[in-house]
């Protein structure tokens, strides 16, 4: 069976076309500036070919399917020879609010549900929508199936994911924790658990960290996340590469009486916070570990505020869940940055973790990076958000 997963954001696409007769990945791309008026970069990589970038003008993401379509079919960089081997396409959607626990096979009914969570992801929705819409009129009546960020923390309490405002306010508007990160969250986790031999049914603490750009914190007992960072938006939580995380409500009233608008006030805690607004130049990690390294003190103070709100988040779902058997780390920093896996694990002795640094010195592996009297595993496992869509896709169209 080959599946397409498609990740469609407001201005963007990228794509991966697996076999999941073996998880092959056979081509994937992306495409950058799309309806912007200018040439953006269109990427495409595939098995046997080496890799093109070209810059080209893409208008809709309907013209970005078409061209992705051409790719894949081409001579030179073509992996198929017919569209009608594409059996399915998987579809990255951001917010599926309360009404989806799990991927769901794509219907009206469903692409509807899609548009009614659009005041809780304006931004992405639309494009995840815009995404469907293009795959359908150009690939085809083949199934579509629609994987949620959200979905995986549905399995929260409710004394988790409410905030303590008037009730009515949950019952009229939606507002409550949703979180997100979901399908990494899942993966990661049932990684964790079946390399540490874990069975269904068996008892099981994790608490999965990814972080990169975007970070989020997850407390999953025996395979249910229990508890997650984000909130409403992806905005909760851990400080982020732009993201400010969670600050006291009262600053967004104190910022406007300053004359900001809330617009502003919310750009500036989506877009010129986090690493960037503590550091003043700096968004990456990486760079804020240079920097700091090399003497910057608002980047060190910037990479301490963000490992002792892990540390924070990390001791809090412990207690929680009554303990934890192991913490994992993913994302771009938590999957490269030994130094932050070292750090943490330092930190959290009294839990019972310790990092041995020579098992430490790996990225992007799977791998145990515990000293072996650890009595809670520290471990390096590596997302794959794509493949999870795709594996949903496979079990929801092979019922069919």
């Amino acid at each position: 069976m080959k599946i397409l997963v498609i990740n469609a954001g407001s201005s963007s696409l990228k794509y991966q076309l697996f076999n999941m007769d073996n998880d092959e990945v056979m081509a994937k791309g992306g495409f950058e500036r799309i309806g912007s008026g200018t040439p953006g970069k269109f990427k495409h990589s595939a098995t046997g070919f080496e890799d093109k970038v070209t810059m080209v003008q893409v208008d809709s993401h309907k013209d970005a399917i078409e061209l992705l379509v051409k790719a894949l079919l081409a001579e030179d960089g073509g992996v198929i020879k017919d569209m009608k081997e594409i059996d399915a396409v998987g579809h990255r959607v951001l917010h599926g609010g309360a009404k989806f626990s799990g991927s769901v096979l794509i219907d009206d009914a469903v692409i509807a549900a899609i548009e009614e969570c659009i005041p809780l992801g304006p931004l992405h929705n639309p494009a995840n929508l815009t995404g469907i819409n293009a795959c359908k009129a150009v690939i085809g009546n083949v199934p579509q199936v629609a994987v949620f960020d959200t979905a995986f923390h549905q399995t929260m309490p409710d004394y988790a994911y409410m905030y303590a405002l008037p009730y009515k306010f949950y019952e009229e508007n939606k507002i409550r924790r949703y979180g997100f990160h979901g399908t990494s969250h899942r993966f990661v986790s049932a990684e964790a658990a079946k390399f540490m031999g874990k069975k269904p049914g068996d008892s099981f603490r994790v608490i999965t960290c990814h972080l990169g750009n975007g970070s989020s914190i997850s407390a999953v007992k025996d395979g249910k996340c229990v508890d997650t960072t984000m909130g409403l938006t992806p905005l909760e939580g851990i400080m982020m590469g732009t993201r400010c995380g969670t600050v006291d409500p009262a600053v967004v009233k104190v910022l406007i009486d300053t004359g900001l608008t809330a617009a502003e006030v919310d750009n500036i805690m989506n877009k010129q916070s986090g690493f960037l607004g503590v550091s003043g130049q700096w968004s990456d990690h990486r760079d804020i570990l240079e920097q700091a390294a090399a003497g910057n003190d608002r980047a060190r103070l910037a990479d301490e505020m963000f490992e002792y709100q892990l540390l924070k988040y990390i001791g809090g779902f412990a207690a929680a869940m009554g303990g934890v058997d192991a913490i994992v780390f993913t994302g771009g920093i938590g999957e490269n940055c030994k130094e932050v896996r070292q750090n943490i694990g330092d930190r959290l002795a009294w839990l019972g973790a310790k990092v041995d640094p020579e098992k430490n010195s790996v990225r992007g592996v799977l791998r145990d990076v515990s000293a072996d009297d650890a009595k809670v595993r520290i471990l390096l496992v590596p997302t794959n958000e794509e493949l999870m869509i795709a594996m949903d896709t496979r079990d929801i169209v092979s019922k069919l």
